[in-house]
C-alpha cells in the first residue's frame, strides 16, 4: 500500500488518519461499549438490590454480579476506550503512522481474551465473586486472575507502541514544536498506565499462581498494599484521560486555546509524579502500615494531585470562557457560559464530567482521603458514591462526549436521533449525580457497602434499624440507578444504532454541520472580560467551588467529632 493510500484526510477536520490506526481504533472503541453493555446492566442489577423495597436479588447472586458489574466498567469498558484515546492523540494528532499495528491487533486480541475469561470465571463457572478488590486470602478461580493477566499484557504493549508511535512522529517529523497538549495528556495517561499495570502484575501474578497451588500463601496485608497501587492507580489513568478529552472538546467545540500550555503541562506532570499515592486512603483503616506513612500520603503528598486537577478545573473552563468572549459574548460574568451550545452533547456532556468530577469527586476525595475522617466513612456506601462521581460522572461521561463526535468523524456515520442524543448527557449525567450524592448521604450515616442486605434482616437479633433518613437515602438512590442505566441504554441506543443504521459519509463528504470550530484571531482576546479579569466567571464559580470546599470539609470534622462523648 503506497503512503498515500494508508492515510485519509477528513473533510471536516483536516487530521489524517492512518488507516491500520484508525481500524484498532474503531475496534476498541466497540469492544467498550460491549462491556459498558454488560458492566451497566449488572449495574442496574445492584441499584436494584440496594434499593430496600425492592431487594431484588440473594446474597449469592448480588456478590457474583457486584464483582461483573465492578470489573466490566472500572476495568474492561474504560481501558479499551483508552486504548482508542491512546491512539487516536499519537497516530492521529500527530499525523503519522501507527508504530507496528499487527502487534496492536495481537494487544487488542489478549485484551479480549483477557475480558472474556475474566468474565467467564465470574458468570459462567460462578466461583470468583470475590468484587473487583479480589483480596487475598478469599480466592477466585485461577481464570479470574489469567484473565486479568492477559488484558493487562495487552493494554501495557498499548502503551508501548502509544509510545513507539510518539518516537516515529518526532523522527518522521510530522508535527512542528512540542507535541500538542492534549497528546501530552495521553503521554500522561499512558506512563501511569505502564506503572499501574506493572504493580497489577507484582501482585496479580503470584495470586494466580497461588490459585493453581504453586505458591503456598499470599499475605493479606501486602496484596492489599501493591494491589492498590494498581487498582487504584487505574483510576488516575482515567483522569488524565478525561482531563486530556476535555482540553480536546473545548478546542473542538469553541476553539479554545489553553490559557497557558506551560501551567497545564506542569499540571499533568504532577498527575504523574504525585496522584497514584492517593491509593494510600483505601489503607488508612490497615493496622501493618505505620501513621507517619498514611499521613504523608493524605495529609501533604495528595495535596498535590488535588492541586493539579483544581488547575485543569480552572483553565479548561477559563479557555472556553475566553473564546467565547473573543467571540463577542462578553456581557457579565456567565453569558460566555449561557449561550454555549448546550444542545451540543459533545460540550454538555464534557461541561457536565468536568463539574462533576470537580465537585463530586474532587471534593468528596480529599475528606475521603483525611486520615481522621476516613475511620468513619471507609467501610460505608460513601466510598462508592465517590467514585461513582469520578469514574462515572468524570470520566464516562466525558468518554460518551467525544463518543458523540467520533461516530461522524471515525466511523463515518450520522448521527441518529439527534434530538435524544441532546438530552441523553443530562439524564445519564443526573442519574449518576444522584447515585453519587445519596450514596455518600447513605454512607454518612453508616449504611454499610460490602453487604447485600444493609438491614440485616436475616440475622439472628431481627437485623438492624437504620434511619428514615438513610432508608430514604437508599430509595432515591435506587431510582437514580434507574434513571442513569437509562441514559446509559440511550447513549449505547444512538451510537450502535448510528453505526449500524446511521448515514454512510463517504470519505469525502463533510457532515453538514461544524465540526471543528475555528481558533479566534490574537486581536480578539484583547480588552475581554470584566475591568482587569479576563474570565471573572471562571474565577467566580471557582470561588464558589471553594466556598463549598471549605464548608463541607469541616461539616466532616464535625460528624467525626460527635462520634464520641466528651464529659
Amino acid at each position: 500500500m503506497s503512503n498515500g493510500a494508508m492515510f485519509r484526510t477528513c473533510p471536516d477536520t483536516g487530521l489524517k488518519f492512518h488507516r491500520p490506526a484508525e481500524s484498532l481504533m474503531k475496534a476498541n472503541a466497540v469492544a467498550a461499549v460491549v462491556f459498558l453493555l454488560v458492566g451497566g446492566f449488572f449495574g442496574l442489577l445492584v441499584g436494584l438490590t440496594r434499593w430496600p423495597e425492592v431487594h431484588l436479588l440473594e446474597a449469592e447472586s448480588f456478590y457474583l454480579v457486584l464483582t461483573g458489574h465492578g470489573i466490566n466498567v472500572l476495568i474492561f469498558w474504560i481501558i479499551f476506550f483508552e486504548m482508542a484515546v491512546l491512539q487516536f492523540c499519537s497516530s492521529t494528532l500527530l499525523g503519522c503512522r501507527l508504530a507496528t499495528p499487527q502487534l496492536a491487533w495481537t494487544a487488542w486480541g489478549l485484551m479480549v481474551a483477557g475480558a472474556l475469561i475474566n468474565n467467564y470465571a465470574v458468570l459462567w463457572l460462578g466461583n470468583s465473586s470475590v468484587m473487583m478488590t479480589s483480596y487475598a486470602p478469599m480466592p477466585a478461580d485461577p481464570l479470574f486472575y489469567l484473565g486479568l493477566i492477559l488484558f493487562a499484557v495487552g493494554a501495557l504493549i498499548n502503551c508501548f507502541i502509544f509510545l513507539a508511535t510518539l518516537v516515529i512522529a518526532r523522527s518522521e517529523r510530522t508535527y512542528q514544536g512540542s507535541i500538542p497538549l492534549v497528546t501530552f495528556g495521553a503521554l500522561t495517561a499512558a506512563i501511569i498506565a505502564i506503572f499501574t499495570i506493572a504493580s497489577g502484575a507484582i501482585i496479580l501474578i503470584p495470586t494466580f499462581l497461588w490459585s493453581v497451588g504453586i505458591v503456598s500463601n499470599i499475605d493479606a496485608g501486602v496484596y492489599r498494599l501493591i494491589w492498590w497501587a494498581f487498582g487504584h492507580s487505574s483510576q488516575q489513568i482515567n483522569v488524565s484521560a478525561h482531563v486530556a478529552v476535555w482540553y480536546a472538546i473545548a478546542a473542538i467545540v469553541f476553539g479554545a486555546k489553553p490559557l497557558s500550555e506551560k501551567v497545564s503541562r506542569v499540571a499533568f506532570l504532577m498527575y504523574i509524579a504525585v496522584l497514584q499515592i492517593a491509593s494510600a486512603h483505601h489503607l488508612l483503616v490497615d493496622p501493618g502500615l505505620s501513621s507517619e506513612w498514611k499521613i504523608f500520603n493524605t495529609s501533604y503528598a495528595m495535596y498535590l494531585a488535588v492541586m493539579a486537577s483544581m488547575v485543569h478545573g480552572l483553565t479548561v473552563p477559563g479557555s472556553i470562557e475566553a473564546a467565547q468572549r473573543a467571540r463577542g459574548l462578553n456581557s457579565g460574568l456567565f453569558e460566555w457560559l449561557r449561550k454555549a451550545p448546550w444542545g451540543n452533547p459533545v460540550f454538555s456532556g464534557m461541561f457536565l464530567s468536568l463539574v462533576g468530577f470537580g465537585v463530586l469527586g474532587g471534593i468528596t476525595g480529599v475528606v475521603m482521603g483525611a486520615e481522621q475522617i476516613n475511620l468513619v466513612m471507609h467501610n460505608t456506601l460513601y466510598v462508592p458514591g465517590h467514585f461513582h462521581g469520578t469514574v462515572v460522572v468524570g470520566t464516562t461521561l466525558a468518554f460518551m462526549a467525544l463518543t458523540y463526535w467520533l461516530v461522524p468523524i471515525l466511523f463515518r456515520r450520522e448521527l441518529i436521533l439527534p434530538k435524544l442524543a441532546s438530552w441523553q448527557p443530562y439524564i445519564f449525567g443526573l442519574g449518576m449525580a444522584g447515585v453519587a450524592l445519596f450514596l455518600m448521604g447513605a454512607g454518612t450515616l453508616g449504611v454499610p457497602r460490602r453487604h447485600w442486605d444493609i438491614l440485616f434482616s436475616g440475622a439472628a437479633d431481627g437485623g438492624y434499624e437504620f434511619s428514615a433518613a438513610a432508608l430514604t437515602m437508599m430509595s432515591l438512590n435506587g431510582m437514580s440507578v434507574v434513571l442513569a442505566c437509562l441514559g446509559g441504554a440511550l447513549f449505547i441506543l444512538i451510537v450502535v444504532g448510528s453505526l449500524l443504521f446511521g448515514r454512510r459519509l463517504d470519505e469525502g463528504a463533510k457532515v453538514g454541520r461544524e465540526m471543528i470550530a475555528a481558533t479566534p484571531a490574537d486581536s480578539a482576546y484583547k480588552g475581554i472580560g470584566v475591568g482587569a479579569i479576563t474570565i471573572p466567571g471562571t474565577l467566580a464559580m471557582v470561588f464558589v467551588f471553594f466556598a463549598a470546599f471549605v464548608l463541607y470539609y469541616f461539616i466532616n470534622w464535625k460528624y467525626l467529632a460527635e462520634t464520641w462523648g466528651i464529659s
